[in-house]
């Protein structure tokens, strides 16, 4: 049978998708395709869709963990709550990176306004939020970073980007110009959720395309 995605793991409670950049998980309020229109089509002969368990932005590509019956998704979420699981991300940000690795502990809050919409900024009185990362690569004034963040806070790798390193992910309309992709240069590279008595959850998503076109490659 085929279906609308890769799976990267699959078993009987949990499903991995590569999740494309581009695809958002609810539908639009301007229309147009989101996850929730593709879910029927990840039933794969199991009595009911498979629900996402966490988020990833609508540009974000890589692994997303839907739970396969409303007992799953409630043990996976608590995971997530308890910030059990292992989260490896890789962005391309669109200038240099100083240092080879370090660790980013800024809080987050939200804000918005009627002409812009809404966005996160740092503030000293937001939610905490802790992102470690590693360069990786830097090619044609651009630099891979692994991003691995303890905590799962809303564009949290993108504005820890944007103020850590002085220069947004690349193609970052919000934090950054927008420039240089067709889309935020994030992907969400691997995905580990331990599970009581079984086996964890273990799933890797290969570098997408317009990662390789810039000349990066995961190590």
């Amino acid at each position: 049978m085929t279906t609308p995605f890769p799976i990267l793991f699959e078993d009987g409670e949990a499903l991995v998708i590569d999740k494309p950049g581009g695809l958002p998980l609810d539908r639009p309020r301007a229309g147009g395709v989101s996850l929730e229109d593709r879910l029927e089509e990840l039933r794969l002969g199991f009595q009911r869709p498979p629900a996402p368990v966490h988020r990833l932005d609508r540009d974000t590509s890589g692994c997303l963990l839907l739970a396969r019956n409303p007992k799953a998704l409630k043990r996976f979420a608590a995971a997530f709550e308890a910030r059990l699981v292992e989260k490896r991300y890789l962005g391309i940000v669109a200038g240099p990176v100083s240092g080879t690795e370090g660790t980013i502990a800024l809080s987050l809050s939200k804000i918005s306004s009627a002409s812009e919409g809404w966005r996160m900024i740092v503030a000293k009185k937001g939610k905490p939020a802790v992102t470690h990362w590693r360069k990786l690569a830097e090619l044609g004034g651009h630099t891979l970073i692994e991003f691995r963040p303890e905590t799962g806070r809303t564009h949290q790798i993108r504005v820890h980007a944007e103020h850590a390193f002085g220069h947004a992910l690349l193609g970052d309309p919000v934090y950054g110009n927008g420039r240089g992709a067709a889309r935020t240069m994030l992907h969400a590279a691997g995905l580990t959720v331990p599970r009581e008595g079984k086996d964890p959850v273990v799933a890797l998503a290969p570098l997408p395309a317009d990662f390789a076109a810039l000349g990066f490659a995961d190590d």
